[in-house]
């Protein structure tokens, strides 16, 4: 199975769909780290100069930004940045 070097989750506390992204990486036991952006300015900052929004959950792996998401178009992207880096 892929795995990507660095995983990022910018959230907001009591977002649902930040809560399913949690449990989704979690699940499938990738190691993240998660950033609370209604916490920390720099993270909110560094989120919107990213994404160009403030909207979460915010997703970044290996510099491949997917912001404003569901579970369902999370599932696509890690499966296209997997395939990817298996050429």
């Amino acid at each position: 199975m892929w795995k990507p070097n660095k995983v990022r989750l910018f959230i907001k506390p009591w977002c649902g769909w930040c809560d399913e992204a949690i449990d989704w990486l979690e699940e499938r036991h990738i190691e993240f780290e998660q950033l609370d952006v209604t916490n920390d300015r720099k993270a909110q900052q560094e989120m919107v100069d990213l994404t160009g929004q403030t909207k979460a959950p915010c997703i970044d792996i290996d510099g491949e930004i997917l912001a404003d998401f569901d579970t369902g178009q999370l599932e696509k992207f890690w499966d296209r940045l997997a395939k990817n880096a298996q050429g």
